[in-house]
């Protein structure tokens, strides 16, 4: 006759769980993350976090047959979870992307990351601090994102990106630079396809200008369609 306890084992109970907890923990940090549109978000956020509890889970009730028949073997829960935390790197890789000096996708990949060390933690059935933890990041990500705009916005004032078509003229760019007297630290120039070009251009800092002034004779020249005033790195 089937037995289901049997077949579920005795610890099915702590881990359903502790699998549910990481869902709910790990889904609303990628909930925040998939309304601000980033690659990574709800589900991602939700397989990671689960797969990383399952895999602590597996430490630690895995093996507690072969312990309990096999005196011999030596037990070490911390061995699984700590390819986990090699591994996710490479995941959480994936999300970065650069494109000329912007650098996006940092941002998630550490979310990624932390919800792998989630669900390690709801895994191991440390369960205060994984919501502390999460409260903790939560809070990070949608309040103090305002304060960081806040406190960074001259980082990146002295930053220009231009979208433009591919026959625009260079000249035309720079010759606005110069009438400003604008010192250019860098200028990068990548291909968006084969029709448009993107144009990073970095000035020196502490340079007196008007900006606004800037954007809109830089806006004037032919095949110039779109400006960023900064990057949002």
């Amino acid at each position: 006759m089937f037995d289901l306890g049997s077949f579920l084992g005795e610890n099915f109970d702590v881990m359903v769980y502790r699998v549910i907890l990481a869902t709910i923990l790990c889904g609303l940090i990628g909930f925040e993350r998939e309304l601000k549109k980033h690659s990574a978000g709800f589900r991602t956020h939700i397989l990671v976090g689960v797969g990383a509890c399952v895999m602590m889970l597996l430490s630690i009730y895995g093996f507690q047959p072969y312990i309990t028949d096999h005196y011999t073997i030596r037990f070490d829960p911390a061995r699984i979870p700590s390819y986990v935390i090699s591994g996710i790197g490479f995941l959480g890789a994936g999300t970065i992307l650069v494109h000329g000096v912007t650098v996006r996708g940092l941002t998630t990949a550490a979310s990624i990351w932390t919800v792998a060390g989630l669900g390690l933690v709801i895994g191991a059935g440390m369960y205060a601090l994984a919501i502390l933890a999460t409260l903790v990041v939560l809070l990070s990500l949608i309040f103090l994102n305002s304060f960081e705009k806040l406190f960074t916005r001259k980082k990146y004032d002295n930053r220009v990106h231009l979208l433009v078509k591919e026959d625009v003229y260079l000249g035309d760019v720079l010759n606005i630079f110069d009438e400003f007297d604008l010192l250019i630290k860098r200028m990068e120039i990548e291909s968006e396809s084969s029709l448009q070009r993107n144009i990073y251009i970095e000035l020196e800092k502490d340079q007196s200008y008007n900006k606004n002034d800037l954007l809109d004779r830089i806006s004037k020249i032919d095949h110039v369609t779109y400006i960023y005033e900064k990057n949002n790195l």
